[in-house]
């Protein structure tokens, strides 16, 4: 029954699934330990208090993308301008009367449930989802590229500069993302590095006129000054060095009461910390395997819309989780990225828990396809999906 009810409702990669949910597991087990001891001193003694709200959120996450996973991915196409278009009003509020977190004001609270949202994540998801449908028509030998090309430089342009005025990582991961996407398009080399100067110029405006010029610039002097060690990656190697090949255990972590956003900035530390090497070298592992799935998504698709839309977002979360472990190791400037699927977030994680579901739904969708197709060959009464 239960194996039945599963092939019925979780459609696509079954692999995929698998390790977005080994990745739930552990992001509930590590948040838990790393926000116990803030959670005791916020909540009046109860250290269940960011457990519960984070597992809600999980699953909230979870829930969007098993949503997302039973849409045909083409539609995400027609949704990618709008979402688009109402983006730009939604950053430039967040820059100009957005809560102030951490010295930025890069969120919008919601009414009603006093819950943050930061619109950059919503811009995230729209602009891959964009240029994933206008380089598939480029694909298909659109005759006047200007029509292609000059739209897509201008949203990334304008989209990642309008997001570095607030979030100078995000912005940089988005556009690192963007040209990636464009590259495995086939977009000329000329365009690209139109794209890229363009980016740099404007970019480097809103930087300056923005909120994060001056952290991002002592962040970037603080990496490459190798004479003294910031007090985050001072505890970040204290809790890797003592955390060993297997670990202190899980809820074992010292460093969590000392190490700033244990749960979110630097949660991979508190993982190397508690579960060793090995725990790091897992999760590691997991990402790669992500990564892998999604491009196997990519080579089963049949469309170019289908395998670049997966391939962006597989690419975004991936690279994303790279720059955070690398951060905690020292091999990287400190940033203000969260890790993917593991650290403990709000609408964030249901952004990520649709991108998933888009590449699930590219997957499912593809599959079904090509199911109805080969039952139609061998006259089988099949019926193709809509739209496929």
């Amino acid at each position: 029954m239960v194996k039945q009810w599963l092939q019925k409702n979780l459609k696509g990669d079954p692999v995929l699934w698998g390790i977005v949910l080994m990745f739930s597991l552990l992001s509930v087990a590590v948040v838990y330990s790393a926000t116990g001891t803030l959670a005791y001193k916020s909540h009046e003694g109860n250290t269940e208090y960011f457990l519960l709200k984070h597992s809600a959120l999980i699953f909230l996450g979870l829930a969007f993308m098993w949503a997302a996973h039973k849409i045909n991915y083409r539609y995400y196409s027609r949704l990618s301008l709008v979402a688009l278009v109402l983006s730009v009003p939604l950053l430039l509020f967040a820059f100009f009367w957005g809560s102030n977190i951490n010295d930025a004001s890069r969120w919008i609270t919601i009414p009603v449930i006093n819950q943050t949202f930061q619109p950059s994540d919503l811009a995230k998801l729209a602009l891959i989802s964009y240029l994933a449908s206008m380089l598939a028509k480029v694909q298909l030998q659109v005759k006047d590229w200007r029509k292609t090309l000059v739209p897509m430089m201008i949203w990334t342009v304008a989209i990642c500069a309008l997001i570095a005025l607030t979030n100078t990582s995000t912005a940089v991961l988005l556009f690192a993302t963007c040209m990636l996407l464009m590259f495995i398009g086939r977009v000329p080399f000329k365009y690209l590095a139109t794209v890229f100067v363009i980016v740099i110029i404007v970019g480097g405006g809103a930087l300056a006129v923005g909120q994060r010029l001056g952290t991002a610039v002592s962040r970037v002097e603080a990496f490459l000054d190798k004479s003294e060690t910031p007090f985050q990656l001072e505890q970040s190697y204290i809790a890797i060095a003592t955390g060993g090949v297997v670990g202190k255990g899980p809820g074992n972590s010292d460093q969590r009461d000392i190490l700033p956003h244990p749960y979110s900035d630097f949660i991979f530390a508190i993982i190397l910390e508690e579960y060793g090497l090995i725990g790091g070298a897992a999760v590691l592992f997991l990402y790669l395997a992500l990564l892998y799935r999604g491009m196997v998504t990519v080579v089963n698709s049949t469309g170019a819309f289908g395998g670049l839309l997966s391939a962006g977002l597989s690419f975004s979360l991936v690279i994303q989780g790279m720059i955070n472990m690398g951060v905690a190791v020292g091999l990287g400037p400190i940033t203000g990225l969260p890790l993917p699927l593991l650290s403990m977030g709000g609408t964030s994680l249901i952004f990520t828990g649709i991108s998933l579901g888009i590449i699930l739904s590219v997957s499912r969708t593809d599959s079904e396809f090509k199911s109805a197709a080969v039952g139609a060959a061998a006259g089988i009464n099949a019926k193709v999906p809509v739209n496929a």
